[in-house]
């Protein structure tokens, strides 16, 4: 009893509205001082001290700082025309383009919550224009953003990679292809529910070549972003971090020389943003690694493995009963927190059965990605019902549709692991 109290009281704090990351330190700090005075203290703090000296770490505030600048230098908006030549003639034209900008945004913003925010303001008040219910338009908006993470350079990658000891280059590869599969799922539920209801297209008919030519010789500086990022990770250009820093390098010149879109009073908004971002993100992740010093010292990962492997050792079961645990818990825990809690438990149980720690942690990702978008906790649903004044009721019969698509695609990836590792194995 007295090893499970730290958890017990994480999900407590954590239900009692403290922040996940001060939630993992009170019971860490409160196990180490009352319950367990064998570890030294200095010992226990120095733990906290070490967990930050993580080279891939860096990577964190500077694709966010590239995020930032990428939205005030104008590049988000560039990709939305971009995706409206391409989609805007389909039916549901405006949801299309909304779902696939989300796709693109993956390169950009690298949070779930961050894309719908920003697509909240920027396309719900557009469609609503264009005859779209506010609460098709909300669920849209946020089911969309649950493909951003899994595509590079999400941050729910590198937090995984740094808790699973896993490659962030391999991670980073590993996304493309979930996160066009959920794209595709969705554009799918966008075309039957646009024809049943009527929803016109945003353009009169498809655009010749030549505008499409036009809008990418525009767009190109844009799509190149990501595409350079992972091109050049994969020849050894750069580690992870450094390509962080090549991101915010590459954002300045094309928002100065390119768009000239990034002027100098933008400076301070960009680096608030990109402070308040890091913090949170690395103060979770500080907190997670101290909390798992002490599982690793109750050696409780051991015994949930050794369970977990007494009940079946057979993978496809395994992976089915851990996707279930994910997607209940999910429903309850908000996303990160999902993922740092439970990772260090669950990498060590489906290793042992053979999965590729790669493969479970986008499984991991796809899984609290579908979480966001559930009562009651659901961090996106909550991010785009705020913003577009969307009752949750109403947003909730629209999202349902988009859900049962995503829980499709989170089967294929679960049990088609050769799509997911096809990229990071070549």
């Amino acid at each position: 009893m007295r090893a499970t109290l730290p958890v017990i009281m994480v999900l407590l704090l954590y239900f009692s509205s403290i922040p996940i990351a001060y939630a993992l330190f009170g019971a860490t700090i409160s196990y180490f001082t009352f319950l367990d005075a064998t570890s030294p203290a200095h010992l226990v703090f120095q733990r906290i001290i070490t967990s930050t000296q993580s080279f891939p770490l860096l990577a964190i505030p500077f694709f966010i700082m590239a995020g930032s600048i990428m939205n005030y230098a104008g590049i988000s908006d560039k990709l939305m025309k971009f995706t409206d030549v391409l989609m805007g003639h389909m039916t549901g034209g405006l949801a299309q383009v909304n779902v696939l900008l989300s796709l693109l945004m993956g390169g950009v913003s690298g949070s779930a919550n961050a894309d719908a925010a920003m697509q909240s303001k920027m396309l719900v008040p557009e469609m609503e224009k264009r005859g779209y219910g506010r609460a098709f338009s909300a669920a849209v908006t946020a089911a969309s953003s649950a493909s951003t993470p899994v595509i590079p350079p999400g941050i729910n990658l590198i937090i995984y990679a740094l808790i699973a000891s896993v490659s962030v280059t391999k991670m980073f590869m590993a996304g493309y292809v979930p996160g066009i599969l959920m794209a595709v799922s969705m554009m799918i539920v966008v075309a039957i529910v646009s024809k049943k209801r009527g929803y016109k297209p945003s353009r009169e008919k498809a655009a010749t070549f030549g505008e499409i030519m036009t809008q990418l010789k525009e767009s190109i500086w844009a799509l190149l972003f990501p595409f350079g990022i992972i091109a050049g990770l994969r020849m050894g250009m750069f580690t992870p971090s450094e390509a962080g820093a090549v991101a915010v390098v590459y954002c300045i010149l094309v928002g100065v020389f390119i768009y000239k879109e990034l002027k100098w009073e933008y400076a301070w908004p960009i680096m608030k943003e990109t402070i308040y971002g890091t913090s949170s993100v690395v103060l979770i992740i500080v907190a997670a690694s101290f909390f798992g010093y002490y599982l690793n010292w109750e050696r409780i990962p051991q015994h949930i493995t050794s369970a977990m492997l007494d009940f079946t050792r057979n993978p496809y079961m395994m992976l089915m009963l851990v996707n279930i645990l994910l997607l209940i818990l999910g429903m309850f825990l908000e996303g990160g927190a999902a993922l740092i809690i439970l990772a260090p438990l669950l990498v060590p149980v489906v290793t042992k059965l053979g999965v590729d720690p790669v493969h479970f942690g986008i499984i991991c990702i796809v899984n609290i990605m579908i979480g966001g978008l559930t009562p009651p906790f659901g961090s996106m649903m909550f991010t785009v019902c705020a913003i577009t004044e969307t009752p949750l009721g109403e947003f909730f019969k629209e999202v349902w549709p988009f859900i049962v698509a995503l829980l499709v695609a989170l089967l294929i990836v679960t049990y088609v692991p050769g799509l997911v590792m096809f990229l990071p194995n070549l």
